[in-house]
């Protein structure tokens, strides 16, 4: 049996079946029509803010237009930290990343971001600047939540831009930035073949010479034995911790899992020397 730093015990899951189901307590969901394609639209009360995140899947999509159950984690993580710092697991990372002063914006890159939901609620939560980023095709309706959500952040000091990003290819300094303080995903790692162009990416940030203090925060469900191969591949460059495990819900063996990867220091000391020569 692998342990939770391999990403999870010898189960194998479909991810189809445990997209997130509808009567997950708190949201609130409703179906309608959109242009002739079926749109949901689901409801997150932020308690921490006393608001209600409006967010649309569209399920005939695919599966980049719809919520995971990882990002629910997060989204309950970021809402908890608001209201009980003291005994949330991410508040050590949040204030490293903040340098100790709870008066600077933080600058946070979502990648994969799907429909968007982590992102809006980590700037509505934290009073952040934060970037969503998916593939070219799921944009417009990353926009679109963007959008229907601008009071919410406004009112709550969080920004939100949204840019494509393509896992493995050149990062566009122009268009995403590189200095960030903290990288934030959920559900990304479902696919083998996206593996490497995901550690690529995220070697190109937190090994690029940006911000040195950047990490990588990442909730994930286990679905596939595989899933271990990415951790396998990612140990070699990145410090792998465990943040928090939730319970398995009724009838799972796994709950989700949040990582924070933090560069190891004998890369970055080997690609500065390289930069150097």
């Amino acid at each position: 049996m692998s342990s939770e730093l391999d990403g999870g015990d010898d189960d194998e899951i479909s991810p189809i079946s445990v997209i997130l189901p509808a009567e997950e307590a708190g949201i609130n969901k409703l179906s309608f029509p959109n242009d002739g394609v079926a749109s949901e639209l689901q409801h997150h009360f932020i308690r921490s803010i006393n608001s209600t995140l409006s967010i649309r899947q569209l399920p005939s999509q695919g599966l980049s237009f719809q919520l995971w159950p990882a990002a629910t984690t997060l989204v309950n993580l970021l809402d908890d930290q608001r209201s009980h710092p003291e005994t949330n697991p991410l508040t050590a990372t949040l204030t490293a990343s903040r340098d100790g002063s709870e008066r600077r914006t933080l600058k946070i890159l979502e990648i994969g971001s799907g429909t968007g939901l982590v992102g809006i609620a980590a700037a509505a939560t934290l009073g952040a600047q934060v970037t969503v980023t998916d593939l070219s095709h799921v944009i417009s309706n990353l926009q679109f939540n963007v959008e229907a959500n601008a009071s919410i952040l406004a009112a709550n000091g969080g920004f939100v831009q949204v840019a494509p990003l393509h896992w493995g290819e050149a990062i566009d300094p122009e268009l995403i930035g590189r200095e960030f303080d903290l990288i934030l995903a959920s559900d990304v790692v479902y696919h083998d073949h996206l593996y490497d162009p995901l550690i690529q990416t995220l070697r190109g940030f937190l090994l690029g010479g940006g911000n040195p203090k950047m990490v990588f925060v990442m909730a994930h469900l286990r679905r596939w034995k595989k899933d271990s191969g990415f951790f396998r591949k990612a140990r070699k460059l990145f410090e792998v911790e465990v943040l928090h495990t939730d319970p398995p819900p009724p009838g799972s063996r796994i709950g989700v899992v949040v990582y924070r990867f933090a560069a190891k220091q004998s890369k970055k000391l080997a690609i500065g020397s390289s930069n150097q020569g």
